[in-house]
């Protein structure tokens, strides 16, 4: 007798959850990048950083609490409004079933700061644990909600929470679980945005909401953003039984490394293009099928032109077809979350018909073939799309979602949805 562990059906997306600098939900979010809006600005000298000038775009939460690391509320947020997204009965969940994927983090100093008797900011008493430890949201948002099967936290850099995402739709795929929550948070901590200032990779600039200029000939670097997105996922007879409503298919989950440089990209962008080559494999998609990429797209130098150019040599003389744009230019940089956030409006995009903008891109690098709907998005109904992370490290992730057209299950077009 033999044993197949691979669960041969569909893993799909129910649920998501999302806040950021635009707003503390997700439709608010959505919306603000699909009108093309930023809200960065200065972070002059933060908590003690001296001479930095540095520019974020960051959460203002109404219910963050003293004495905890700011990245557990986002979280936790994010992940009830996924919960309630999904309409999903966490008493009718098998909870070893139910597991939880978040992206690590690199934490807070603000423990360290009181211990040191240093100012903090902070009026309570800081948990050293939730402070230091990288799994501090995967563990609060798995405790919260009664996930107490598979319990993964990654830290992968800027693809962390995109292969957190990846690794939810394996473990469901392997027969770990039915279903998990997954995704990340990340906040800006003063310590951490000081190795990127020292790096010179960040942005400045007199106007902070042109600051991010991805694919742009004047791009200058990227900009610091916070946010969390978590998504219900779960196995297709899971939702169906259950009468979930479906936002996409996973239909590929492929990561790679990139043997080259713990910060610097492959200019040649070879291991990029094996990654996208094995995602359409594994999604048995042609590159003419992918309407949309949602790409890395950070606003500097070598990451745009490396992610252009393998973008390009895998779409070739598709790349016409194709809308390309960088959700970065109005949320921001969030590191751990980025990868999450953007799949998140990326599903929404798909959901609405709606490919949505790059901002601040008024003169286009000529390397860059593709349509980057510079300034404005457009009504774009397409089918498939592809998510990119390329993160320090060498770390490369790949993700394709496939929109669920099924009138009952699925969502109809916002001019479909009216008309009905």
């Amino acid at each position: 007798m033999t044993f197949d562990p691979i669960v041969r059906e569909p893993v799909v997306i129910t649920g998501i959850g999302m806040l950021a600098s635009l707003g503390l939900d997700r439709e608010t979010v959505w919306q603000g990048v699909r009108n093309g809006e930023s809200r960065f600005h200065v972070l002059s000298g933060i908590r003690g950083i001296e001479e930095t000038d540095m520019i974020g775009a960051t959460v203002d939460l109404d219910d963050e609490l003293p004495g905890r690391i700011k990245i557990l509320p986002m979280c936790e947020r994010a992940a009830a409004e996924a919960i309630e997204d999904a309409d999903l009965d966490l008493k009718a969940v098998d909870a070893y079933r139910f597991g939880c994927m978040m992206s690590g983090h690199v934490g807070d100093f603000r423990w360290v700061d009181q211990q040191l008797g240093l100012p903090s900011g902070d009026t309570g008493e800081v948990n050293w644990a939730e402070y230091l430890f990288p799994a501090a949201s995967c563990n609060a948002v798995a405790s919260k909600f009664g996930a107490f099967g598979p319990r993964l936290c990654y830290s992968t850099a800027c693809a962390s929470s995109l292969i957190s995402v990846m690794s939810a739709a394996r473990a469901i795929r392997d027969g770990q679980c039915d279903i998990a929550l997954a995704g990340g948070g990340d906040a800006i901590d003063p310590v951490f945005a000081a190795g990127f200032n020292r790096m010179r990779v960040l942005a400045k600039d007199d106007d902070p909401n042109r600051a991010c200029r991805p694919f742009d000939r004047s791009r200058k670097g990227f900009v610091f953003g916070e946010g969390a997105a978590v998504f219900v996922v779960e196995r297709l007879g899971h939702a169906l039984r259950r009468g979930a409503r479906i936002y996409a298919a996973i239909s590929a989950t492929k990561s790679l490394a990139q043997a080259h440089h713990i910060t610097s990209i492959d200019a040649e962008s070879d291991a990029l293009v094996h990654l996208i080559k094995l995602a359409l494999e594994e999604s048995n998609l042609s590159a003419g099928d992918v309407g949309y990429i949602n790409a890395h797209g950070t606003g500097t130098e070598q990451n745009d032109a490396a992610e252009a150019a393998g973008i390009c040599r895998i779409f070739g003389s598709d790349i016409d077809k194709t809308c390309v744009s960088a959700t970065k230019s109005s949320l921001g940089h969030m590191i751990n979350a980025a990868g999450a956030v953007e799949l998140a409006i990326t599903a929404l995009a798909m959901r609405d018909g709606f490919a949505p903008p790059t901002l601040n891109l008024t003169d286009p690098d000529p390397a860059c073939k593709f349509d980057c709907l510079p300034l404005y998005g457009r009504v774009n109904q397409f089918q498939h799309a592809l998510k990119l992370s390329l993160a320090f490290g060498g770390h490369l992730a790949a993700v394709v979602l496939s929109r669920w057209n099924d009138a009952e299950m699925g969502y109809a077009y916002p001019e479909i949805r009216k008309a009905a």
